[in-house]
Order: C-alpha cells, then structure tokens, then sequence
C-alpha cells in the first residue's frame, strides 16, 4: 500500500495515514439534509471525496465509506408544512434526485447511507450514555449536552466556549442551562414526526445521529471524518464532545478533513442564505465533466470562486483541450481493437508514459492535490499532442501507453466521467436501490400510497417490481407505451 499524507484539521499537520485496522480504511462524511434540491457548493465537497475514496482504494486500501442523509430536521418540518407533505417523504424526494446528480457526476464511491431516523435506537441509547455520565441533562422534554463538563470543547475549530453561541439550528428553549449547550433530544411539537422516549416522545438532535450512526457502523474510533468546512463549528465540535464522552474513546477520528467552501459573489453558497445554483440545472446546462473538472482543477481544502458566466464557461474550454487527445485515442481503439497494426512507440515516450503514472501517484498521495495532478496531465496532452507521427498509424499496444494518464485519471479523478457500458449498469441498479429503499421505508410507516407512487414511476421507466418472500426483486423490462 502507498504511503499517503493528509492534513488533519485537529492537529493542523500533514500526518502520515496510519489505518487503525490496515488494510481497512473507516470513513465517514457528512451527507445531504434534503430539505431542497442540493447546490453546486454540496457537489464539490461530495466530489472531493469521491476522489480521497477512489484514490484510496487504487492503492490497496479497503475503504467502507459511510454518507448520512439528515431526513428531518426543524427545515424539513417547516418545509413540508409550506409544502403540505410529510417532511419524511419530503426527504425521500429531495435525496432521490441528489442521488441522480451524484451518479451524473460520477459519485458512485459511497457504500451505505444510512438514514438518520433509521438508528434511533441508537441515538437513544448514545443519549442515556451521556445523561448516565453526567454529560447531559433533561429539562422540559428534551436533553441537552452540558458542554461545560467537556474541558476539550472547542479544540477542532480553536473557538473558547465564552465566545460561543448556540450549537444548534433553533432558537435557545427553556431549561437550557448555558447558551453553549446543544440539543441531543428534541420534545415532540405537535403534529411533527416523533418518537417515544425516557424523556418523553421527540426527535434526534442534529448532531447526536452523527455519532450513533458512526459508532454502530465504524466504532468508537475510525480513520478518516470529512465535511464541508462550515460544519467544523459547532457541528463537527459536537460530534467530538458527544462520541468521546460517551465512548471514553480518545480521539473519536485520526484525521479530520474539511473542504473548502464555494463562493458566490464572495460568499459561502448556502441555502439558508440563499445564494444557490442548483445542482441539476448546472449539470444540465453544462455537463457533469466539466462541472467535477471545474471543482477537480483546485486544491481541495482551498476555497473555491464561483463567478456566473465565466467559470463553466473557462472550464468547458479548459477540459475540451484536455480531453482531446483521449477522445481520439480511445476511438481509434475502440473501432480497431487492441491488436490492431502499426507503428511502436519512442522507447523514452512509453517510459515517460509510465513515469507520469507513477507521479501522479505520489501527488494524489500528498494530501489529494487533484489541482498538480491536472497540470500534470495537461503537460502530458501537450506531449501527446506532439508526437510526430499520427495516431492512426500507431499499433494498439503504443494506443494503450499514451491512454494510461488518462486511464488513471479515470480511475482516481473520474474524468472522464464513464457513462456507457457497466458505467450505465451500476448508475442504473443504484439509482433503483435508492427507489425501492425509498419504498421500503414508506411501507414501514404504512404510507402505501407513497409505496404506490415510486413503484409506478419505477415501471413508467420500464422497471418492473415484484415483491416475493418477504424480499423485493425488480428487472428490467420494456417501458409501456
């Protein structure tokens, strides 16, 4: 396995990655609250670790990468009411077309997403944990986490808990003991979503799913927690204080990686702002290569500038030249074949091939630096577009040397973005899974007129449904007319 160099946002070094159980590799990135249709900003840090996962698992890692969907929440709550829709199914819509962009975009990294109303169990028992040890306190209903009695909070971001504010994403209730303090258990409000409890019927807190989620699934302690820099504080604090105590195990994670923000107009793109360009109208308009080339062709942890009208704009231009060369060269194969005829290649130009692959290899293991490795593939186009003879008098073999860079751009950056052959069999099977996951889940709250309706989008697209023995099966079938 390669050695690799991260940057770990606690420590604030470039530490070398030491798996906690090698070859395997725990990591735990921070997913959707689809309370609306997800954003370009939400691409490039789900992009980003893409690559960390595909990167990882080229040289020899075992990657189990687990992405949470926050499937309500008080946004949820208040859009479905605007909507007049049950803020569960509400979630399941908005996170079936993110999925859609995800694959587009060449996403397929990610093995389980577990919803956050899935582990309650969980969250009730990471709750006790911390009422039992004196971290957490009930009042009115709800729980809150005493951050005064965790003297580490505010170690990841370097925030003093005086000059804090609230750790959540509602107003202070009642009962709270300081305004530093988070919610772990939420007292039902009527009409919302609610389940019954020690203290009552309620509803997780944001930050408490994270954690119970991550402890069944990857332990007390695990390799790798990523997100978008905005949520270090308080979201990413919280987890820290809540796992840790619960668990008396130190630290929760070995490297925290943040993604840097994207800009609109100098300022973060967000929602709750609303300063948004949705992410399926900008794959639409400008394709999902150019889009992941836009967020590739920059250092992940730095910010990145979004100016309307002239960054897709010089991105298309920019990947049209990159990709050239690998259109004409995967063509000619593709039509010929590998045995095809014709002339080798320089000795120093297979050798130059070979060695760009291994440099490539080494940036990409220094914290990810997708924005050198894109240079490096540039210096290589020029190279390639060069050569004095054409590509087609070039043998298979010597078409197959000059694809290597790009076939490895392939595997570790996913540009180009596979969209045929298997590629298009594993988009669709996942985007299946999604739907009937989605169907399940309404058949359990016995909402089966929900259950209907993604069954018969399913077989309008010619997919056909069969429940049988307690197990769902579906194939594909002609669409009807």
């Amino acid at each position: 396995m390669r050695r690799v160099q991260i940057y770990d946002t606690l420590s604030r070094e470039t530490r070398l990655l030491v798996p906690i159980t090698p070859p395997k590799i725990g990591l735990f990135v921070c997913g959707l609250t689809p309370y609306d249709e997800a954003h370009i900003g939400h691409g490039r840090t789900f992009v980003t670790f893409d690559v960390v996962a595909r990167a990882l698992r080229r040289w020899g890692y075992r990657v189990f990468y687990v992405q949470n969907v926050t499937n309500l929440d008080d946004r949820l709550i208040q859009r479905g009411g605007e909507e007049g829709i049950d803020p569960l199914v509400l979630a399941e819509r908005h996170f079936a077309g993110w999925t859609v962009s995800m694959q587009r975009l060449g996403v397929r990294s990610v093995n389980y997403y577990p919803f956050a109303t899935d582990y309650v169990p969980e969250i009730l028992a990471q709750v006790r944990q911390l009422v039992d040890g004196g971290y957490a306190y009930a009042t009115t209903g709800s729980v809150y986490y005493d951050v005064s009695r965790f003297p580490a909070y505010g170690k990841l971001s370097g925030q003093r808990i005086e000059a804090q504010r609230p750790g959540t994403r509602v107003p202070a209730e009642p009962g709270k003991r300081a305004p530093e303090d988070f919610v772990l258990w939420k007292a039902a409000t009527p009409g919302e979503p609610s389940w019954e409890s020690p203290w009552g019927p309620g509803r997780p807190g944001w930050h408490i799913e994270d954690t119970a989620i991550t402890v069944r699934l990857l332990g007390a302690r695990y390799d790798i927690h990523g997100g978008g820099l905005d949520l270090k504080f308080p979201h990413h604090e919280a987890e820290i204080a809540q796992a840790e105590a619960a668990t008396g195990t130190s630290p929760l994670v070995n490297f925290w990686m943040h993604a840097g923000m994207l800009n609109l107009g100098g300022e973060k793109m967000s929602k709750s702002l609303g300063n948004v360009i949705r992410l399926a109208e900008t794959l639409d308009a400008c394709g999902p290569d150019v889009l992941r080339f836009f967020y590739l062709n920059a250092h992940y942890r730095s910010p990145l500038d979004f100016v309307e009208g002239k960054s897709l704009e010089e991105s298309a231009e920019a990947f049209g030249r990159f990709i050239a060369p690998y259109r004409r060269l995967s063509g000619l194969l593709e039509r010929e074949g590998a045995e095809r005829p014709g002339a080798g290649l320089p000795p120093e130009t297979a050798e130059a091939a070979d060695g760009l692959v291994q440099r490539l290899d080494e940036v990409m293991a220094s914290d990810f630096n997708s924005r050198e490795a894109i240079a490096l593939l540039f210096g290589w186009v020029r190279n390639v577009s060069a050569l004095p003879q054409p590509f087609e008098s070039l043998e298979g073999g010597a078409l197959e040397t000059l694809l290597a860079p790009y076939r490895w751009s392939e595997e570790v950056l996913g540009l180009p973005i596979r969209g045929d052959g298997a590629g298009a069999s594993e988009e669709l099977a996942g985007a299946v899974r999604i739907a009937l996951d989605a169907r399940r889940r309404a058949r359990e709250r016995n909402d089966y007129s929900e259950a209907d309706r993604i069954r018969d989008e399913l077989r309008a697209a010619g997919i056909h449904v069969e429940d049988r023995g307690g197990t769902t099966h579906w194939e594909l079938r002609a669409a009807p007319e």
